[in-house]
């Protein structure tokens, strides 16, 4: 779609009828009373609703899955699924795409992604690595249950980011063996969390002088500027962090409990992509998607800007009246089946030249 103004922006935070009878009807019910009962509740709420995807399990007949360790650089490894097309595309290049999952670099695991990599393995020909690299709080020991603010983070920053570079260095030099072209196109992806680890890893690329370099980054939702780090001059258009209290999924965004968790440093380039200090040029074209009532609205309208300003091309979809991670909490709705399918369409555009 064409860039919206602001005014399009602000009335996309309305809350759709189809949507609000939706969530009123079945809450998204993923509070517990402290960390760890969140995330239970959290991985048992999403298990119940996977039936009613798009694609609900896999299908061998079209695409095979297969499980690898990846080694890491602190002597560790981490689990990746690898989506391959039965079928390749017709010139037998099947672009590689890397996809890292969401859940606040906290929770969250492989079947969170399965979906988008089965589809862009059946539809676009692809190779597909879903990334379960570590947060936070990936191992759970008594100290850790004592309370949500008082948790001793496993895995903090920046452990998880450095495994998804470690996944992606793996997935490059392991191409000819998962039948993966990385030069007919490398994309990144995720979403919230995930969204920003894909944006990290697109500046990585275009730093480190990745060969061959990440072609495009999907942004899903994404979590790109935190907001201790805003600047003053673009605090009027930061709004919806504070103004989408009807989000039933993120509410009005309190991310300090999790950040305590998470613990990373403000001034690093591999947490907030909106202010790294080599600015943007020469970063690969993205494409976003992003509900107009979610609370990360308004970070992902400006990193567009950016990004456009920066001679970035890129593809906005935003989504009047939703919010966030609902095509994932309310499947079962035309404008989440509508979502999934303009996720295809767009990663289709990160592919083309």
């Amino acid at each position: 779609m064409a860039h919206l103004t602001r005014e399009e922006v602000l009335r996309s935070g309305e809350v759709s009828p189809e949507y609000r009878k939706a969530f009123e009807a079945r809450p998204c019910n993923i509070f517990g009373r402290d960390f760890f009962a969140h995330r239970a509740a959290r991985a048992e709420h999403l298990s119940k609703l996977r039936h009613l995807y798009l694609i609900p399990a896999p299908i061998p007949d079209k695409v095979t899955e297969t499980m690898h360790n990846v080694p890491t650089r602190d002597g560790s490894s981490i689990r990746v699924r690898v989506y391959q097309p039965v079928i390749g595309p017709p010139e037998g290049r099947s672009p590689l795409i890397m996809m890292y999952h969401e859940g606040g670099w906290s929770m969250g695991d492989l079947t969170d992604e399965d979906l988008n990599c089965r589809l862009f393995a059946r539809e676009l020909g692809a190779v597909c690595v879903n990334v379960e690299y570590r947060s936070a709080s990936h191992v759970v020991n008594l100290h850790t249950m004592l309370s949500y603010y008082r948790l001793a983070p496993e895995y903090p920053f920046p452990v998880g980011v450095n495994d998804c570079w470690d996944a992606l260095k793996w997935a490059l030099s392991m191409s000819p063996y998962l039948h993966a072209t990385p030069q007919r196109g490398l994309i990144v992806g995720g979403s919230s969390a995930g969204g920003n680890i894909s944006a990290i890893m697109a500046l990585l690329s275009r730093d480190e002088h990745l060969d061959p370099p990440i072609t495009g980054q999907y942004l899903s939702v994404p979590a790109l500027l935190p907001s201790d780090r805003v600047p003053s001059h673009l605090t009027p258009l930061y709004q919806s962090r504070s103004t989408s209290t009807s989000d039933p999924v993120l509410g009005k965004l309190n991310d300090s409990g999790i950040l305590s968790i998470y613990a990373p440093d403000p001034n690093s380039p591999l947490w907030d992509p909106f202010n790294h200090p080599d600015g943007h040029k020469g970063v690969a074209k993205t494409f976003f998607q992003v509900g107009g009532l979610d609370p990360l609205r308004d970070e992902a309208v400006l990193y567009d800007r950016k990004l456009r300003e920066s001679g970035v091309l890129t593809r906005f979809e935003l989504y009047a009246g939703y919010g966030h991670m609902f095509w994932t909490n309310w499947p079962e709705l035309e404008r989440s089946e509508e979502f999934v399918k303009d996720t295809v369409r767009g990663v289709k555009w990160l592919l083309e030249a």
